[in-house]
């Protein structure tokens, strides 16, 4: 089992930053451990992920905006976001894969099995 509990969303305006946080705790050892984000009406998308030896994939729309990267020693991921632009409002969620494989994949919801409850990003104009 896994429990993911994201943080660190808000409000501000373009060109603003934040940086999200998820904390994993539990037993299974994670392969992958993502973010995505989801905006009303619309469907989860993947915006960046990690792999279990530190390689990293972006979407199209957040490279060379978004970081993502971990800390084993507080079993934390993160997302740094600069540049923020109000398309990229949405509700924010950290994921886990636990079985193995699946990097070719790793930005499709699909391929993770433990999900935390998202925390909201609101970037305004």
């Amino acid at each position: 089992q896994v429990q993911l509990v994201e943080s660190g969303g808000g409000s501000v305006q373009a060109g603003g930053s934040l940086r999200l946080s998820c904390v994993r705790s539990g037993s299974t050892d994670s392969t992958l451990m993502g973010w995505f984000r989801q905006a009303p009406g619309k469907e989860r998308d993947g915006v960046a992920a990690i792999s279990r030896d530190g390689s990293t994939t972006y979407t199209d729309s957040v490279k060379g905006r978004f970081t993502i990267s971990k800390d084993n020693a507080v079993n934390t991921l993160y997302l740094q976001m600069n540049n923020l632009k109000p398309e990229d409002t949405a509700k924010y969620y950290c994921a886990a894969r636990t079985r193995v494989g699946g990097w070719g994949l790793a930005l499709s919801p699909d391929l993770y099995n433990y999900w935390g409850q998202g925390t909201q990003v609101t970037v305004s104009s």
